[in-house]
């Protein structure tokens, strides 16, 4: 019995090399772009690896808890590490990444997440990647969450390795992702003698075996479920159109901020102001004397189906998100969400105006919303 998900043809470089093509069009690249056989930790990992060592002096931004996993990363290749780290509520500045340049200007390599789904931030990377080709530096982003909600143009923006994922906004699978390379990362990479050579982690690897081979012949044998997985969302988001796709994100995004704002009971944005506000997800934080693992699991009971879940580690206690990404960036999902919450914080004796709220999402829906990069 043939299954369509078991019964595969081989899928040949030709394929695969084709795949890059669409994601570097995507991305609006002409850097070197590598499909990674593995979530996006993957490259993610790989990069910094390949990139810093005990030469390098790193900028890490830290918004979020992947900035704070790149910083330890970035130490133990034998990085020497400054930390630029700004509350999880707002975004860093191009004027704090000035700073840190004057007050260190031997630093070489700087590392920044876009956007942070987890705190629910989004950072200005283009106002940064101008003060970071100013300086010189090379310029490492992590555009996971970001890649489909909201622009991310590594050329213009001057990005060295920019790093993306399927699982997000692209509403594709988590077991493929990508890394844009410049000419300027791959020396960097060549001279290091720390770059993983002969291993999983090794972009060098892919870059001799795959890229310098012309794309003829893969190193090993790919993903053929994820690939396709990915060439199936970058066609989707493709007939869509990115823009209408990213204002998709951007009007789930407001709709979801004014609604639980509308939908009272103590809730408020964890990112204080809107334009700091990633377009992938909403930030709540819940009232005093509420824990918002325990409001969640309330809400989940409500409505199993709704996109919610509490802040990760400490925050558990104080923060929910709403991921409203992917095929849940929709009006029902934002309902929904709105609704299980109400429900929820209703049950734990607060007053709310589920009515208002949703009335205020769906009207904040409609309102125009501009999706120009950060």
């Amino acid at each position: 019995m043939t299954h369509p998900f078991l019964d595969l043809a081989p899928l040949g470089a030709d394929r695969f090399a084709a795949i890059e093509d669409r994601v570097a069009r995507l991305l609006g690249t002409e850097q070197d772009v590598l499909i990674m056989q593995g979530e996006a930790l993957l490259p993610l990992e790989g990069a910094i690896r390949a990139a810093a060592g005990p030469g390098t002096t790193a900028l890490n931004v830290i918004t979020g808890p992947y900035g704070q996993t790149f910083g330890d990363w970035l130490r133990d290749c034998g990085a020497t590490v400054v930390d630029l780290a700004v509350p999880f509520h707002t975004a860093v500045t191009a004027q704090q990444i000035r700073q840190a340049f004057a007050e260190h200007p031997e630093i070489d390599f700087v590392s920044l997440v876009h956007a942070e789904a987890a705190t629910g931030n989004t950072n200005p990377v283009a106002e940064i990647g101008a003060v970071v080709r100013e300086h010189g530096a090379l310029f490492y982003l992590d555009a996971v969450a970001s890649i489909g909600a909201e622009p991310v143009l590594p050329d213009a923006w001057g990005v060295d390795l920019c790093v993306i994922g399927a699982q997000k906004a692209m509403g594709g699978p988590a077991g493929v992702s990508a890394v844009s390379v410049s000419e300027r990362a791959w020396a960097r990479m060549a001279a290091n003698p720390r770059a993983p050579r002969r291993s999983y982690l090794s972009l060098l690897d892919w870059k001799e075996r795959w890229l310098d081979g012309g794309r003829k012949a893969l190193p090993h044998a790919p993903a053929q479920l994820e690939m396709l997985a990915l060439e199936a969302c970058v066609e989707r988001i493709e007939a869509a159109g990115p823009d209408t796709v990213m204002a998709r994100h951007a009007c789930a995004a407001a709709a979801t901020r004014a609604g639980a704002v509308a939908l009272g009971g103590g809730l408020e944005p964890y990112v204080y102001e809107a334009r700091d506000a990633a377009p992938v997800a909403t930030t709540l934080r819940v009232p005093s004397g509420v824990v918002a693992s325990q409001l969640v699991a309330r809400a989940l009971q409500a409505d199993p189906a709704v996109p919610l879940a509490a802040g990760g580690g400490a925050l558990a206690k104080e923060m929910i998100r709403v991921n409203h990404y992917g095929a849940d960036a929709t009006p029902g999902a934002v309902r929904a969400s709105l609704a299980a919450l109400g429900t929820a914080l209703s049950e734990s004796g607060l007053s709310v105006d589920v009515t208002g709220a949703l009335r205020t999402a769906e009207q904040t829906w409609q309102q125009p919303t501009p999706t120009t990069g950060r």
